[in-house]
């Protein structure tokens, strides 16, 4: 349903969510080992991540990724879905012509319309708080 990097960016969001709520900063290796991505795609996702103002990013010894406990509560999955992959995800035609809209829908146009408002919804309805507090309560998983 998401880009393979929206895909890796929302678990890498949730897995240093889940160690934020700890107070633990995150290395790189650490989030390539729990979300079973791969390093360099991961690098150029938490880049993406960081300059759009999703995670914070240190460098030293002490350095690694974080969110502020804050951020959690405001930052919605939509947030990340933009951040990755722009808005192509909610305005992008569904079968990926280079035109569709009201005026000159494609085939699938209409029959997704309702269905891709329900998702905007809620994508921006819930939160990195939300979602990593199940995890944290092992009420949902992060790898299959």
């Amino acid at each position: 349903m998401f880009s393979k990097a929206c895909e890796y960016g929302i678990k890498a969001v949730l897995y240093i969510a889940t160690q934020s709520l700890r107070d633990v900063r995150v290395k790189m290796g650490d989030i390539v080992e729990n979300i079973g991505s791969p390093e360099a795609f991961t690098g150029k996702i938490l880049s993406f991540l960081t300059k759009n103002g999703i995670v914070d990013s240190y460098t030293g010894p002490n350095g690694g990724f974080e969110m502020k406990r804050e951020k959690l509560h405001v930052i919605s999955i939509a947030d990340i879905v933009k951040a990755i992959d722009g808005d192509s995800f909610f305005n992008g035609c569904v079968l990926g012509l280079a035109s569709c809209d009201e005026e000159h829908p494609c085939p699938m146009h209409h029959a997704v319309v309702n269905i891709r408002l329900n998702m905007r919804a809620t994508l921006r309805e819930t939160t990195v708080y939300e979602l990593a507090t199940g995890l944290k309560n092992k009420e949902s998983m992060l790898i299959r």
